[in-house]
């Protein structure tokens, strides 16, 4: 029985590495981020084909080449692509810059915050509802590990979250109405239809979907780790399979007040044949 024990978890621990030892062979279009931390390779995802080509045609333009990865922060993520952080003096704030384009959110559930992944940065819900991309900005997720705990406190943030959107953009479609009850002094009217609207707001929350961590991303975010209240809002377009300790190295550079790093982190892209 020892014999057979032995033998079977040989060729677990093989399978393994076999797998470990696969992850660049993915097929897809894969890039390369050369830093002066070392280099990382990214496959592209074909199921967020407007993001893959624009990224492409990017790198391809040399649009990313001595740029900065000007938003760095440990255990969550380094951001970059902004082409006004081009030879930006020391201490400039940066992030505002970028082609006079946006690209149409491709968010797909089945891609989400785990460590390593290649996103999209974007600008609030507010000015954006969309959830439309910037045309060069992108973050690398870098993330922490989670336990059962911690999701379980985050999906009840993130449903309540989502229960105060709802409130509010409910509200929204009738401040209209209500601007004109007030203005009329019409109180009782106006008391009437804000019960109403409230009844209205918690019916819509209570119908909406709740969010849920499946099992399967929860095994990733509790040993893999990521960042999974980004889940949703983003899209994620590809993901990291060569160069996990470049990325440790520069989410660890020093940063200033505005999450710069002190020294710069300059890259070069390019698209891997």
């Amino acid at each position: 029985m020892t014999k057979i024990f032995n033998s079977i978890l040989l060729i677990l621990l093989l399978f393994q590495v076999s797998c470990a030892g696969g992850a660049d062979k993915k097929e897809g279009q894969k890039i390369e981020i050369d830093t002066n931390f070392g280099k990382m390779v990214f496959l592209l995802y074909d199921e967020t084909p407007q993001h893959r080509d624009n990224f492409i045609k990017l790198a391809q333009e040399g649009y990313f080449d001595d740029l900065l990865f000007h938003r760095v922060i440990n255990h969550f993520m380094i951001q970059g692509g902004d082409p006004q952080s081009k030879n930006a003096p020391s201490g400039q704030r940066l992030g505002n810059g970028g082609p006079d384009y946006t690209i149409p959110a491709e968010i797909n559930l089945a891609f989400f915050h785990k460590k390593g992944v290649l996103a999209a940065a974007r600008k609030g819900d507010n000015v954006n509802p969309e959830k439309r991309s910037s045309g060069s900005q992108f973050y690398i997720v870098q993330g922490k590990t989670f336990t059962d705990a911690g999701l379980d406190s985050l999906e009840i943030e993130m449903n309540n979250r989502q229960a105060q959107q709802i409130n509010q953009a409910v509200f929204n479609e009738h401040k209209a109405e209500l601007n004109k009850l007030m203005q009329a002094g019409q109180r009782d009217s106006f008391d009437v239809r804000i019960a109403e609207i409230k009844e209205l707001a918690a019916q819509k929350a209570a119908e909406a979907a709740p969010y849920k961590i499946s099992p399967e991303k929860r095994e990733v975010y509790k040993t893999i780790g990521g960042y999974p209240s980004l889940d949703g809002g983003y899209t994620v377009f590809g993901e990291l399979i060569e160069g996990f300790d470049v990325l440790d190295k520069i989410a660890a550079v020093e940063t200033d007040q505005f999450d710069r790093p002190v020294q710069n982190v300059t890259m070069k892209v390019k698209v891997l044949k």
